[in-house]
Order: structure tokens, then C-alpha cells, then sequence
């Protein structure tokens, strides 16, 4: 017997989807993190490197296999965001706390993290991380063109 899917709780605001996704991460939860997702067929995901998972299972196979190593130690730092009315972008630094033999290391990760506006509150439509370096921390941008 197939268990029906249990509706997600609703979702505030993108940052709020995104505060739960990266808890997730760091909890290695694969059913905390899918509930960020939209039902969507069409959700995409792609990591440092990797090929473009389209829809649930394949992003959720991803992270089964990522978890099994354990939680991935990922902290948001510097979002930028755009919102409208029904979609926000964010375009995040990602710290990652990653093993070596000479101890823990930091890499950096670029990620944009799409969300759109549904029935069920803000949900992920995409993530679409790239290696960073550490120059990543520091952003390279255009002065605004409006003073206040």
C-alpha cells in the first residue's frame, strides 16, 4: 500500500524556505529537506560539477547519497536577494565545513536558489551551486546608481 505524501506545513517567506533547507543540510533530514521543494515535475538541482537532476527523485536520490556520508555542514553567508509578488532569487556564499587530513577545512560554494510562491507557502524550485574560492567571500560589485 502507497502512503499518501503528508502536505508540507506552509511556508512564510523565501527566507524562511531557505532557513529550513539549510537546517536540513546540516541535520542530514532527507524528509525536512524534500519539504522545502515544490511538487513541481519540473524542479532542478544541480551541484558543484554535477549534472542537472530534474524532479524529486532524482534530487532526492542526490541527497540520500550525499547524506549517507553524513549532514553536509553548509552555512548561508552574503544572500543577495530580488523578490517579486509569486518568485524570489537568491544568490548565496556557501561556507562548507568539509574533512581533511589536516583537519577541518572551509570551501566556499556559489549557490542560486530559486522559490516560487504556492498554495503551500514559498517552496525551492532550483538550486544551482558552483565551487567558490575564498575571493568569493569578498563581493565584486557595481557601486548603486540610486543614492538615498
Amino acid at each position: 500500500m502507497t502512503r499518501a505524501k503528508t502536505p508540507p506545513a506552509a511556508i512564510g517567506t523565501p527566507d524562511d524556505t531557505e532557513a529550513q533547507f539549510y537546517e536540513a543540510l546540516q541535520q542530514g533530514d532527507i524528509d525536512k529537506l524534500m519539504a522545502v521543494w515544490s511538487d513541481d515535475d519540473e524542479i532542478v538541482c544541480v551541484h558543484p560539477g554535477g549534472a542537472r537532476l530534474v524532479g524529486a527523485g532524482a534530487i532526492r536520490a542526490a541527497f540520500e547519497g550525499m547524506f549517507s556520508h553524513g549532514s553536509i555542514q553548509a552555512q548561508p553567508e552574503k544572500v543577495r536577494r530580488m523578490q517579486s509578488l509569486s518568485c524570489a532569487v537568491h544568490s548565496v556564499l556557501e561556507r562548507i565545513q568539509v574533512m581533511t587530513k589536516d583537519g577541518p577545512q572551509s570551501a566556499w560554494v556559489i549557490a542560486t536558489n530559486v522559490y516560487l510562491r504556492t498554495g503551500e507557502g514559498w517552496r525551492l524550485v532550483a538550486h544551482h551551486a558552483s565551487p567558490g574560492t575564498p575571493s568569493e567571500a569578498h563581493d565584486m560589485a557595481e557601486p548603486p546608481s540610486v543614492l538615498h
